[in-house]
């Protein structure tokens, strides 16, 4: 048992901020994601003791989803994805720029919320975690090929809605 405590650890500490922060995106609510995080996690570590997981990053993606899910479900609400507090302005650009990019970081934001959870899944999976579409395509259960055509379709709704604001 204290190995796989051990390995569990190693899991833990390799994926926490990553799962940190995809639940934040989708709830908007460092509490909220706190509370998910850690619950995924339990949930993980109670499975693991039992059994072995293949790929652990699917699976605590796939735990984490569906507690995300479980929350909108019980709160009825509409899962929202929050790009507010991820830092990728440039921190010398000017008040005008900052304006600007805070407007279109809002468009981009809103045209996210707007888009099915796969398509909001891939682009957040692919670009934002910096996952190969390999690891995404394992994670939404989906060959590659159809990963890809996800994530292009989902590019393209996300163009036509930011064009739309």
């Amino acid at each position: 048992m204290t190995n796989s405590r051990k390995e569990f650890g190693k899991i833990y500490d390799q994926y926490i901020s990553k799962i940190y922060r995809f639940v934040f995106l989708k709830v908007s609510s460092e509490d909220v994601a706190q509370d998910i995080c850690s619950e995924t996690f339990i949930k993980c570590w109670e499975f693991y003791k039992k059994n072995t997981i293949e790929n652990h990053q699917a699976f605590i993606y796939r735990v984490a989803r569906n507690l995300v899910t479980d929350y909108y479900r019980k709160k009825g609400k509409v899962q929202i994805v929050s790009v507010e507090n991820i830092p990728i302005q440039d921190p010398e650009a000017g008040l005008e720029e900052k304006a600007i990019f805070a407007s279109d970081l809002n468009n981009v934001r809103l045209a996210l919320n707007d888009l099915k959870e796969d398509y909001q899944n891939v682009i957040v999976w692919h670009y934002l975690d910096d996952l190969p579409i390999k690891k995404v395509a394992e994670m939404m259960d989906k060959s590659e090929q159809n990963t890809r055509v996800i994530l292009h379709r989902a590019l393209k709704v996300l163009k036509e809605k930011i064009r739309e604001a």
